[in-house]
C-alpha cells in the first residue's frame, strides 16, 4: 500500500502518531515541572487570589492538552518525529533568563542588574522567543509583544491585582506620590496597545501589493 500523500503514517501499530506523543510527553512534563515549582506559592481564594493560583491552573491546563496529545498519539494516524535542531530550545531557554535577570533587579556576584519590570521585560522575551523560528520578522514581534504585554499588565497588575512588578525600579520611586499606580498602568497599558495597532496598521498598508497591470495581447488572424 502506498503511503499517504499528507506524509502522516498509516501504519497500525502501539504509536500511530510518534510527534503527537513526544510533543504530549513533554507538555505532561511541562505541567507537572509548573506545579513542582510553584508549590511553596501561596494560592489564596477567590475573592483574594494569590501567587500560586493561575501558575498552578495553567501548570494543570497545560498537563492535560499534553496527556490529549500523548493519546492521540495512540489512536489517531500523525507525523513521524521530525529531524531536531538546537536552535528553539536555545532561544527559548535565551528569553526566559533575560525575562528573569531583568524583571526584578538581578544580582550575579558584584554586578546587580536594574529591575525593569514587566512593561520592559515582556516584550524584551517575546522578541528573542520569536527568532526560535527561522520566519522571525522584527516589525511583527514587537507588534505581538506590545498587545501581549499590554494585555498581561492589565490582567494581571490591574484584574488580578497579583505582586508583580510592572514598571522600572527608578520610574516607580520618581513617580510616587505623582500618579495612583493602578492609574500609570492603565495610562501605560493603553498607550502600548495604541503603538502596536499603528504597527499593525503600517504593516497591512505596507504589505498592500501594487495592482499589476496585464498587457492586452491582441489576436491577430
Amino acid at each position: 500500500m502506498d503511503a499517504p500523500l499528507d506524509g502522516t503514517s498509516s501504519r497500525r501499530g502501539p504509536v500511530r502518531a510518534p510527534q503527537s506523543l513526544v510533543a504530549g510527553l513533554g507538555l505532561i512534563g511541562l505541567g507537572v515541572f509548573g506545579i513542582w515549582a510553584g508549590s511553596d506559592l501561596d494560592y489564596g481564594s477567590l475573592r483574594a487570589i494569590g501567587p500560586g493560583l493561575m501558575p498552578f491552573w495553567l501548570s494543570i491546563g497545560v498537563g492535560l492538552c499534553g496527556l490529549a496529545l500523548a493519546i492521540a498519539g495512540f489512536t489517531h494516524d500523525g507525523a513521524p518525529l521530525q529531524s531536531f535542531t538546537f536552535r528553539g530550545p536555545v532561544v527559548i531557554t535565551l528569553a526566559i533568563i533575560a525575562f528573569a535577570v531583568t524583571i526584578r533587579p538581578f544580582a550575579l556576584g558584584g554586578i546587580t542588574t536594574p529591575g525593569l519590570g514587566l512593561i520592559v521585560a515582556g516584550p524584551l522575551a517575546i522578541i528573542i522567543a520569536g527568532y526560535a523560528g527561522t520566519e522571525a520578522r522584527f516589525i511583527e514581534l514587537l507588534t505581538l509583544a506590545l498587545f501581549l504585554t499590554a494585555g498581561c499588565m492589565l490582567l494581571f497588575g490591574d484584574m488580578l491585582n497579583l505582586p508583580i512588578p510592572i514598571f522600572p525600579t527608578a520610574v516607580v520611586q520618581a513617580m510616587t506620590g505623582v500618579l495612583p499606580a493602578r492609574t500609570m498602568l492603565r495610562l501605560a497599558a493603553g498607550a502600548m496597545a495604541l503603538v502596536g495597532l499603528g504597527l499593525l496598521v503600517v504593516q497591512r498598508r505596507s504589505g498592500r501589493r501594487e495592482p499589476i497591470e496585464v498587457a492586452r495581447h491582441s489576436l491577430t488572424t
